[in-house]
């Protein structure tokens, strides 16, 4: 196990922030890898001790974090509330609706800067199937993205030599292949739901026109 950890972080460090984009994209979409980008944003910028290069692989990370919503933003848009209440539980929806029609901006700010379990995909979803605008969604998350990798950026500049210490300790690396497999299995399970929940959706019926009050602009 710990082997397969060297060789998955040792394949997305290979690509620099090209890996740091595609697995940006795919945390912010479909796929389960939480604290991905950050540990490897943290270890790069560790390693080159480069504020150049530590804003560049926080740049990247966001890029493909903001790919990675506009996925969501495509599919949910258009499958509206009722796309949404499919792959999601009810509980959960009417949450994130509560803080979405609050408000938009605050909520999406603070769902892409706070650390897992804090859900953000579901702000997301929620945004794009409530209408939310996609360009205003796009670049709060963007510049809520951007700080919060850019300060772990600049904490690992400060403290680099002892978070590389600290990586290379047995405990840790397998923290770190226990995380890989959960984010494996994770994704699976999530690519699993994702796929039985659009069929699922497929195969219903048309919903009614509704006679309910529409809801209020998200702000």
């Amino acid at each position: 196990m710990k082997h397969l950890t060297h060789t998955l972080v040792a394949l997305i460090w290979h690509f620099g922030g090209l890996g740091l984009l595609v697995l940006g994209i795919l945390d912010s979409s479909f796929l389960f890898a939480p604290l991905g980008n950050d540990l490897l944003v943290v270890a790069m910028s560790a390693s080159e001790h480069s504020v150049p290069r530590m804003l560049y692989y926080a740049g990247m990370s966001t890029i493909g974090s903001i790919l990675g919503c506009l996925l969501i933003d495509v599919i949910f848009r258009k499958a509206g509330e009722k796309g949404l209440e499919s792959h999601r539980p009810a509980r959960r929806i009417e949450y994130v609706k509560r803080k979405m029609e609050k408000s938009g901006v605050w909520a999406l700010a603070i769902a892409s800067v706070a650390p897992p379990p804090f859900p953000f995909t579901p702000f997301v979803m929620a945004a794009a199937a409530l209408q939310y605008p996609r360009r205003r969604m796009l670049i709060v998350t963007g510049f809520a993205r951007m700080l919060r990798f850019t300060v772990l950026g600049a904490l690992a500049l400060i403290y680099g030599k002892s978070i590389l210490r600290w990586a290379e300790n047995s405990i840790v690396q397998w923290l770190l292949a226990g995380l890989i497999v959960v984010c494996v299995v994770g994704s699976a399970i999530s690519v699993w739901r994702w796929v039985k929940r659009s069929r699922n959706a497929r195969g219903s019926s048309p919903p009614q026109p509704s006679s309910e009050p529409a809801r209020p602009a998200l702000r």
